[in-house]
C-alpha cells in the first residue's frame, strides 16, 4: 500500500470508536490539519491521549468526535486560558475526562512500548489520583516500597506531525520530541503528516536524525503549516489570532463547521507563518 496520501484518506483510516495519540505539546508542533480533517469527516466515539493538549483536544471535543480524553492537563496557556469546549463537554458528561499526571500517561505509554503489564511510578503519596483512576500498586521487591503500576496505554493511531519526512514514512523532529516517538513505538498504527517531503537519500545522509522509522508509519500527508495555528519549529511560531479566531468559532456548531470549512484542505497548505 503505497503511503503517501491525502489528508482526507488519512483521517479515513480512523475509525469511529478508536484510541488516538496526538503528538506535540499544547500549542506547538500538534497534529491539527489532521485533527480538523478528522472533525470534518464526522468521526465520533474517540478516546484522545496526550500529555499536554489544547487545540486538538478542545476542537475535537467540540465537534462532538470524543468519548473519552486520558490527559495530564487540557487548557491553552498563555493568554488565552482553560479550553472551554472541553470543560464544557466533560461538565456536561459527553466526554469522560480520564484523569491523568503528564508521568502516568507517559509511564502507560512506555508500558505499551515496552510490551509490559505495568511501568511503577513514583512520587503520588498523598495524592487522590491513583484512587480516582483506580491504579494498582505493587510492592518494590527490593525495598518493599509500595509504587503505582500505571496500565498499558495502548492508542490504535500515534498522529504525529513533523517537519519532515520521506515518502516512506520516515520522519525528522528537530527541537522536543515530547511524547512523539514514545507515541510512535505504543501504537498500532502511525500517521504522520509533514511539513516537507524530503527524498529519502536526503535523510540517509544523516540517519541519526530520524527520530520515526518508516516500518512503523502506515501513512504520510504532506500538509504544509500542518500545525498551524500553532508552532512548528524551527519553521513557524504560534499564530494568536489563529487561535483566537478558533476560540470564537468554537461558541456555536454551526460557527464551528464554517471554521472548519473555511480551514479545508485547499487553505491549508496556504495557512499563514508566523
Amino acid at each position: 500500500m503505497a503511503k503517501l496520501m491525502s489528508l482526507r484518506e488519512a483521517a479515513a483510516l480512523v475509525r469511529d470508536g478508536d484510541t488516538i495519540a496526538c503528538g506535540g505539546n499544547l500549542l506547538h508542533r500538534g497534529p491539527f490539519a489532521l485533527v480538523r480533517e478528522l472533525a470534518r469527516q464526522g468521526r465520533r466515539e474517540l478516546e484522545v491521549v496526550k500529555t499536554a493538549g489544547a487545540y486538538d483536544v478542545d476542537l475535537l471535543a467540540a465537534a462532538g468526535c470524543l468519548r473519552a480524553a486520558s490527559c495530564g492537563f487540557v487548557g491553552f496557556e498563555n493568554e488565552f486560558g482553560l479550553a472551554p469546549s472541553y470543560r464544557r463537554a466533560v461538565e456536561a458528561g459527553t466526554v469522560e475526562a480520564r484523569e491523568h499526571a503528564c508521568y502516568t500517561v507517559i509511564q502507560g505509554l512506555r508500558a505499551a512500548a515496552f510490551g509490559l503489564p505495568f511501568m511503577p511510578a513514583a512520587g503520588f503519596v498523598g495524592s487522590d489520583l491513583p484512587t480516582a483512576r483506580g491504579f494498582k500498586t505493587v510492592r518494590d521487591p527490593y525495598t518493599g516500597v509500595e509504587v503505582l503500576a500505571v496500565p498499558p496505554i495502548r492508542p490504535r493511531w500515534a498522529l504525529i506531525h513533523v517537519p519532515e519526512a520521506d515518502a516512506e514514512g520516515n520522519a525528522r523532529i528537530y527541537g522536543t520530541e515530547f511524547e512523539d516517538v514514545l507515541m510512535s513505538r505504543a501504537a498500532a498504527g502511525v500517521i504522520v503528516t509533514a511539513e516537507r517531503i524530503v527524498p529519502t537519500e536526503e535523510l540517509a545522509r544523516q540517519p541519526e536524525l530520524t527520530k520515526i522509522p518508516a516500518f512503523l508509519v502506515t501513512a504520510v500527508v504532506h500538509a504544509p503549516h500542518g500545525a498551524w495555528p500553532g508552532s512548528c519549529y524551527p519553521l513557524y511560531g504560534y499564530d494568536p489570532a489563529g487561535v483566537r479566531a478558533y476560540l470564537e468559532a468554537a461558541r456555536s456548531p454551526e460557527t464551528l463547521q464554517a471554521y472548519l470549512a473555511a480551514c479545508d484542505q485547499p487553505q491549508e497548505a496556504a495557512a499563514p507563518a508566523r
